[in-house]
């Protein structure tokens, strides 16, 4: 076990950076992203899938070189501007922050729409406050709580694929993967899709927390892509064979209805739990990404620099998680924000779009920038294909940055 020169503690070897990318990429997202990515694409819900694949595996790979080479806490943060700029990497530090909060805040709200609908709000501080104690002390312990989490989601994943792939109501005939929708479709569902393969970020945010980050990063970011992709594809054909796209496009819970519709009631309340432990995954691994990059951007001016402290004993940005703790509690406790982070799918991938670029810069050969390019072309194709809404919204909070960029390097010009 050692110590990185920022004082956080490398304590995080493959197997515990690959859990916890699964425990951000295989959260609520797929209990409820494939509903509306079918009412996008139609029948071409599988073709955005595979579109969303390559983006994200695009987006790894960058995001793999780059923390091979820059393994400090922060992410695309750091690697912007180490890489274009102090300008773009703040960019994308701002649009991760803000975005993946209010996710938060979103995830938080999950938890307690599934474990105590009546007391939503309350059961969402309970989580918050909870999970940032975990965090708070010490990386390892997130880590082994992270473990627990996968392992009854993909339990829960594992039995809802069973289930409908067994069952008399399956029909192969509803696998059709003609876009129905159009390609314009087919994108809108990649989109939507990704963000719930944006987990393998979380990675690359705790670089300083990772041993011999130059070889496990690499190993770590695509081996946690590969099974989530693995299992999103098992759960989308399990779930289309009973449904189908439009009845898939109609369901409010997906993964219930299609189990109910396998004729496995049974199984309805395993999937809420499911569902409910899948949020709290997501809201954990939220939570160590976001107090990472606040770390980067405090320690850069960027924040306030008391949340650059790293814990003299538990060797982790204990204010930071604080500060994160305690905003993430007062959105979930006063604001329902579950229906209002569209922005966030905009922000993932214009910190994406960073991060590709950012790649690019590492080597001037033409193979070498094929990934990256795949990966920036890709980013942006589907940030613009996103709803309208996502995209004002997105697009405003990131000139919402741009302007406190502005004033606050006029301001320190001034004085």
């Amino acid at each position: 076990m050692t110590t990185s020169p920022a004082g956080l503690r490398r304590t995080l070897g493959v197997t515990d950076a690959v859990v916890i990318g699964l425990g951000s990429m295989v959260g609520a997202g797929i209990f409820a992203a494939l509903a509306p990515a079918a009412r996008a694409a139609g029948s071409g819900l599988l073709p955005g899938l595979a579109v969303a694949a390559v983006v994200a595996y695009c987006n790894a790979m960058s995001s793999a070189r780059l923390a091979a080479r820059y393994p400090a806490s922060g992410g695309t943060y750091v690697y912007g501007r180490e890489r274009l700029g102090p300008f773009w990497g703040y960019l994308a530090g701002w649009a991760f922050v803000v975005g993946k909060t209010a996710s938060c805040a979103a995830m938080a709200l999950t938890v307690g729409a599934y474990v105590w609908p009546g007391q939503a709000h309350a059961v969402a501080v309970a989580a918050v406050v909870a999970l940032t104690a975990v965090n708070y002390g010490g990386v390892r312990k997130s880590a082994w709580l992270t473990r627990a989490i996968v392992a009854v989601v993909l339990a829960v994943l594992a039995a809802v694929v069973a289930g409908c792939l067994g069952s008399a109501a399956a029909d192969a005939g509803r696998l059709d993967i003609g876009a129905s929708e159009g390609f314009g479709g087919v994108l809108q569902a990649a989109g939507l899709l990704f963000f719930a393969f944006a987990g393998y970020a979380r990675i690359a945010t705790l670089g300083e927390e990772v041993r011999d980050p130059a070889r496990t990063i690499p190993r770590a970011i695509p081996l946690a892509l590969g099974i989530a992709l693995a299992v999103y594809v098992c759960v989308a054909l399990a779930v289309l064979s009973v449904l189908g796209s439009g009845g898939l496009a109609r369901a409010t819970a997906p993964l219930a209805d299609a189990v109910r519709a396998a004729g496995l009631p049974g199984l309805v309340s395993v999937v809420g739990v499911g569902a409910a432990v899948a949020a709290l995954g997501s809201l954990l691994a939220l939570i160590l990404g976001v107090s990472r990059t606040t770390l980067a951007m405090a320690r850069d001016g960027h924040l306030p620099g008391v949340l650059a402290a790293v814990h003299p004993r538990f060797r982790v940005p204990h204010r930071a998680e604080l500060a994160v703790g305690a905003v993430v509690a007062v959105l979930a406790a006063t604001v329902d924000v579950r229906g209002a982070i569209g922005f966030s799918s905009f922000g993932v991938l214009a910190y994406y779009a960073v991060a590709n670029a950012s790649a690019w810069t590492l080597d001037a050969s033409a193979r070498a920038r094929v990934v990256p390019a795949v990966g920036l072309f890709g980013c942006v194709v589907l940030a613009f294909s996103l709803p309208g809404v996502s995209v004002a919204v997105g697009a405003g909070v990131l000139a919402a940055g741009v302007v406190a960029y502005g004033v606050r390097r006029w301001w320190a010009s001034a004085w």
